[in-house]
């Protein structure tokens, strides 16, 4: 047993910060406490209908037994007793394209106090899993602090797939620097952004394969670059392609080095095909691509995470801004890039990709219920169970988490939702988690339950 001494030791030092925190959750997952399910209707996270009334048994942090019978329980465990009424459980939500720290400090904030940063994201994050999202990729900032907390229990939050500091370019979509910050000096001081670890700019294949080595030594999970022009940063044109081909390359190596993948932002075909070119595993956006590209993505087996924007993230850049222009380019491309994904049958990921404002962080159930608009419920939560969990998995053994996501199964990690009502139905019910999700469990534990009032 480690002692309090010890506890200190290792609190006070990274590196075993990090080994005494898997440590820590691996003698959670190995706890006997018991919550039993009965009567509920089950949405596996994969099918297209609910199950006929189910009693689903977990066991610390795993789904042992689901039974259409009774499931005789040992009582000498911490037991809860769930009466479901024929409610709905499924897996926990997944947003496969999440910004912790960004979604919703303002752009000042962001690269501001650090100290408030973090407090505002770990209420956000807590504000994240009561709207029943269990789990997030994070694909951009500093979250290596608020995932450990969480993971330590103190901040209620998501589970966090981490990629740390946005790898760009100078110019490139996720320099936010100022044309003050001119001229870089290579080797030089690192300015506010980096220093906080929103993003890093790496301007030849070795500074890349260095950024991309530092993420994973802080324990990213995969690599994020930006391949393309994006929205949000002041000086990116759309069309610009940014890294080279050979720069990507590194990062892909680095990341592959380390058993896992690179993601990256790319919005044009030439963005796209160049970052497939280099062994880019997922394409994030995509919003104009052709339908040649969209070819060669189904042909390469690349996973394309895509994300309905809604307009009102479009509509709260300034008209006549920069970022307004671009935006107003880019979110026409949006419908298509979705009609194109469905026919050629492209591995499709789903994610919010909220950005400084609390107000739209809040509507992320009803982004997830607006694929509506393509999609059945069914197809519409299957990507946003076992889909993104599919995703989730490439980061193999830099997986944080390792175990079953996104599906309710036996032996799969139990985080679940039970829904009054069936989504299936009505997705929209996903779209207002306070009323209609009654338990919230992440990892085998309960955060919320309604049903107990």
């Amino acid at each position: 047993m480690v002692s309090m001494y010890l506890r200190r030791l290792v609190s006070a030092t990274p590196v075993f910060a990090l080994i005494f925190s898997t440590n820590a959750t691996q003698a959670q997952q190995t706890s006997g406490a018991i919550t039993l399910f009965n009567n509920v209707r089950v949405f596996d996270g994969k099918g297209t209908s609910l199950s006929e009334p189910n009693n689903v048994l977990v066991r610390g942090n795993l789904i042992e037994r689901i039974s259409p019978t009774p499931i005789p329980i040992d009582r000498s465990a911490t037991t809860t007793i769930v009466d479901g009424g024929g409610r709905t459980l499924m897996p926990g939500l997944i947003d496969n394209h999440w910004h912790a720290m960004l979604a919703r400090a303002t752009p000042l904030q962001a690269f501001g106090d650090v100290g408030f940063n973090n407090l505002n994201a770990g209420d956000e994050a807590t504000d994240t899993l009561m709207r029943g999202f269990t789990t997030v990729r994070d694909v951009g900032g500093p979250v290596f602090g608020l995932k450990s907390a969480i993971d330590e229990g103190i901040v209620k939050g998501p589970r966090i797939y981490p990629s740390g500091a946005m790898i760009t370019v100078t110019s490139g979509h996720g320099d936010f620097r100022q044309l003050t910050d001119l001229p870089r000096t290579i080797g030089g001081m690192l300015t506010r952004m980096e220093q906080v670890g929103g993003a890093i700019v790496a301007d030849s294949p070795d500074e890349v394969r260095v950024r991309a080595r530092e993420q994973l030594m802080q324990g990213a999970s995969q690599v994020k670059l930006t391949a393309g022009g994006g929205v949000s940063s002041p000086f990116s044109p759309i069309d610009v392609t940014t890294f080279t081909e050979v720069e990507l390359r590194a990062a892909v190596e680095a990341a592959e080095n380390w058993g896992t993948y690179v993601v990256a932002h790319a919005f044009t075909p030439a963005a796209i095909r160049g970052a497939i070119a280099a062994g880019v595993k997922c394409i994030e956006h995509g919003f104009l691509m052709d339908e040649a590209t969209a070819k060669l993505i189904a042909e390469k087996g690349v996973w394309l995470s895509m994300q309905p924007l809604p307009e009102d993230l479009r509509l709260g850049f300034p008209v006549g801004s920069v970022q307004r222009a671009k935006a107003d380019e880019v979110w026409p491309g949006i419908a298509r890039s979705y009609e194109l994904a469905k026919k050629h049958k492209i591995k499709t990921a789903w994610g919010t990709d909220v950005l400084f404002s609390r107000a739209l962080a809040q509507q992320q159930g009803a982004i997830l219920a607006s694929l509506a608009r393509w999609y059945t419920p069914a197809e519409a939560l299957v990507m946003a169970t076992s889909t993104n969990a599919e995703l989730l998995a490439l980061s193999g053994k830099r997986n944080p988490y390792p175990g079953k996501l996104g599906v309710v199964e036996q032996g799969a990690l139990a985080d679940l939702l039970l829904i009054d009502g069936n989504p299936l139905d009505n997705i929209n019910l996903i779209a207002d988690p306070a009323n209609n999700f009654k338990i919230i469990m992440k990892d085998g534990k309960i955060y919320k339950n309604t049903l107990t009032k």
